[in-house]
């Protein structure tokens, strides 16, 4: 996600420092005073100057800046970021010494193992040369994956050789508690070891008093993410990882089906407690993503109209949740053109504007016109948000239920 045409806000109600996509709302990095210290923001990049200036508009929220040479996947090597930096060392130097030299943070990168050992160690002590303050190695080549085995000992020469930190990544296969990462630190010679995979699995990995049992951890996961209004997207994504292969249990079944935090919560009993919350927000002022405006700031385009213009249209703040309408024939568009047929009246004729990436339609029925406060993300859901409006005015929906699921406001 590209930060560099980002703005940012310190958010006092949530004592949060965001940076934001102004053109959606999406929250690209929301952090806060408490991890100051504590968080490395990671980059992908291959451009010295682009990666400066998103280092200068975080530098003051974060403890340091991490390149990532390690990637495989597609997107990052086409870009010419991740693991293609490893084909590429004068441009990872660059990027390094650029930042070096110009951040008063901390710079680290985290590389993978080359298939020759002697390759590796003089790749990092390059890489060591620029100045950066520790580096991170994954034990596997950028062609292999999870599957294959960590090569433990070309990180444990590396490290015997640098005279930085280096930090042993790679090891999630093999560790489910807090000895196994001893283990592996002790196998890998190094300083400290990064965990990703194992840790998505279960935080609680890291704690030497034994691991705790994952519906705690998700509970304790969900009530963090709904004191900081995190996305319902990025906290199902994060709870997946913890279900694992428990996904295609009847419980997980109903989780993946859920696309609100109202949703999401219930399935672990804190529906009451998330609603509690949202409202609370609400009352101290906190914006959240339905109140996502666009700018308005260029210039107006042909056959589009503001819809905040309009004096005459019904409004209400929903979402269009697909979950709560299961089969085609539930769809509020197709309920809405039911009704107006059986009735033998005009279709439904719905109006769309778009102004950046954030679309909002009225719909115009009978005479009358509905449309929803909330910007959708494309038109379809921007239609299909207008037509729950006319429905909710037209009595043809639970509204009690919408607001349950988190549809309506």
């Amino acid at each position: 996600m590209n930060l560099i045409f980002k703005y940012f806000v310190f958010l006092e109600v949530l004592e949060t420092v965001d940076f934001i996509d102004q053109t959606d709302g999406t929250i690209i990095f929301r952090t806060c005073k408490k991890e100051k210290g504590k968080v490395i923001l990671q980059l992908g990049t291959n451009d010295p100057e682009r990666a400066l200036k998103v280092g200068k508009l975080v530098e003051n929220d974060v403890a340091g800046i991490d390149i990532n040479m390690g990637c495989p996947k597609e997107f990052s090597i086409k870009g010419g970021m991740g693991a293609a930096l490893l084909d590429k060392p004068d441009k990872a130097v660059e990027i390094l010494e650029k930042l070096v030299n110009n951040l008063k943070i901390p710079v680290t990168c985290k590389v993978r193992v080359l298939k020759d050992k002697n390759k590796t160690i003089e790749l990092c002590q390059r890489l060591e040369k620029t100045g950066i303050a520790a580096i991170a190695i994954h034990g596997r080549t950028k062609d292999e994956r999870p599957q294959h085995p960590n090569k433990n000992d070309i990180i444990k020469a590396v490290a015997e050789v640098l005279k930085i930190p280096v930090i042993a990544n790679g090891g999630s296969k093999e560790i489910d508690n807090y000895n196994d990462i001893l283990k592996f630190k002790e196998a890998t010679g190094c300083s400290s070891i990064m965990l990703a995979r194992a840790a998505e699995w279960n935080c609680s990995v890291f704690s030497n008093k034994g691991k705790v049992d994952i519906d705690t951890i998700i509970k304790q996961y969900l009530k963090y993410a709904i004191d900081y209004d995190n996305s319902p997207a990025n906290s199902k994504y994060c709870i997946q990882n913890i279900l694992k292969e428990l996904q295609e249990t009847p419980r997980g079944k109903k989780f993946l089906e859920a696309q609100t935090m109202e949703q999401i919560s219930a399935i672990w009993d804190l529906d009451s407690y998330c609603r509690e919350k949202q409202k609370l927000l609400r009352e101290l002022g906190f914006k959240s993503r339905r109140d996502v405006e666009p700018s308005f700031n260029c210039e107006p385009r042909l056959k589009k109209a503001k819809l905040e213009e309009d004096k005459d249209v019904i409004r209400v703040s929903c979402a269009f949740l697909r979950s709560i309408f299961p089969s085609d024939n539930d769809l509020p568009k197709t309920k809405l053109l039911t009704w107006a047929r059986h009735r033998n009246l005009e279709p439904p004729k719905y109006t769309t504007t778009q102004e950046d990436k954030l679309f909002q339609s009225i719909v115009t029925v009978n005479g009358k016109n509905y449309g929803s406060s909330y910007w959708e993300k494309n038109k379809r859901w921007a239609e299909q948000s207008a037509a729950i409006v006319g429905l909710v005015n037209l009595g043809l929906l639970d509204v009690e239920m919408l607001k349950q699921s988190g549809c309506i406001l």
